[in-house]
């Protein structure tokens, strides 16, 4: 009850504020609002080589992205206690004509553009396991007014991108779209997956940023965060075990999830690399031998590079009930389950993965992603026409 007071005393404030900025003039700009930042990085970028559009980015408190290395770029932190870059910020939202997002935020319930602007969702993922959105498990235990501004969020997205006609699925049922909503353009963050030159690039660079990585091979531990455990790390794969046994031929890296706010605790200097910080997602899953996981949006992505992957499923029971997913989880999946971390060991000692089921599982859910994702979203929200933008395609 609290919490949600809180909520519509934050909202109704934003609201008087951005309502006293779109009195201003409307500009030709792009704002861009960044919790994750790889799918806005690509766009922007993008947008700054082909538009004379201003652009100015709002991280919130989540957002590890560096957005420097684009030109002409103007950087805010869109979160309460940095003031004065947070009431710029709403002065942008304002008054801009386009507005790309890549996560939910509740802000969008209480403004409302001018009839011209484009809000465009990126997301932040290429595929999901989770149900989110109105499918929510969680939804039933919510007031009435809280799913309602929920929707009101939904309603605010002129444009959803989507690689793949499952995710088209997904989202029409998530956030209450129509068909004209659906963006099939590609996902922006795989566009450098299909760039043999970059991918060689990124994997000279890591060389020598990760010295230790020289000669072994790598694993990536990249586990979704659990709602009960956000201010913890309760890691369940057992790193002793897995240094004694796998250490002298390959590295760990751990790539917590951004929810998580607990630090880790590394025992294992020289073994384990906690790359959770690490800015781009993409270069790891470059110089990533095998990945272990859950049920995180990873794989989508990590199936185009065609790489093993094991799914580190010790609460899978537990979960399923928790949050739900969209499709039966043992049944779709690109790579083996492991309950423990003596099983882990065991399929990386025998190495026999399935690489047609990670083909196949990349074709299902990349499908429109052929390396322009970028260019394709700019093409048509940029006053392209439709016909020019399916030439791209």
């Amino acid at each position: 009850m609290l919490r949600e007071f809180a909520i519509n005393i934050y909202l109704f404030l934003f609201r008087i504020i951005f309502s006293f900025f779109k009195l201003f003039p409307q500009e030709e700009k792009t704002v861009f609002v960044s919790s994750f930042g790889d799918n806005i990085y690509h766009v922007a970028n993008e947008v700054n080589q082909l538009t004379d559009h201003k652009l100015v980015v709002l991280k919130d408190s989540r957002c590890r992205k560096d957005f420097s290395t684009i030109n002409n770029i103007q950087t805010l932190q869109f979160h309460v206690f940095q003031v004065i870059d947070y009431i710029r910020s709403i002065y942008h939202l304002a008054t801009s004509k386009v507005i790309f997002i890549d996560n939910y935020f509740g802000f969008l319930s209480v403004t409302s553009f001018k009839p011209n602007v484009s809000c465009v969702q990126l997301w932040h993922a290429a595929g999901a396991i989770k149900q989110f959105g109105l499918m929510d498990p969680s939804n039933a235990t919510r007031s009435d007014r809280a799913n309602r501004r929920f929707q009101k969020v939904y309603d605010r997205f002129s444009y959803v991108v989507v690689g793949s006609e499952k995710m088209a699925t997904i989202f029409r049922k998530s956030f209450n779209l129509s068909e004209d909503q659906i963006l099939r353009t590609g996902i922006p963050r795989t566009d450098s997956f299909f760039n043999r030159y970059h991918l060689k690039q990124i994997e000279e660079n890591s060389k020598n940023e990760f010295p230790s990585l020289q000669g072994r091979k790598i694993i990536l531990y990249a586990p979704t965060f659990r709602y009960d455990e956000l201010h913890q790390v309760n890691l369940q794969l057992d790193i002793e075990k897995l240094y004694h046994t796998l250490g002298d031929n390959y590295v760990l890296l751990l790539r917590l999830h951004p929810a998580i706010q607990g630090k880790f605790e590394n025992s294992y200097p020289n073994f384990v690399i906690d790359v959770s910080n690490y800015e781009n997602i993409n270069h790891l899953l470059v110089i990533t031998d095998i990945l272990i996981t859950d049920y995180s949006s990873i794989p989508f992505e990590f199936s185009l590079l065609e790489k093993p992957m094991i799914f580190f499923t010790y609460d899978l029971e537990s979960y399923t009930v928790k949050q739900g997913f969209w499709e039966d989880y043992e049944r779709n999946l690109p790579g083996p389950i492991a309950h423990t971390t003596d099983e882990i060991v065991s399929l990386i000692e025998t190495n026999k993965f399935n690489f047609n089921l990670i083909r196949n599982y990349a074709k299902q859910w990349n499908q429109y992603s052929s390396g322009k994702a970028s260019t394709n979203i700019v093409h048509f929200i940029y006053n392209e026409s439709e016909a020019n933008v399916a030439e791209a395609f």
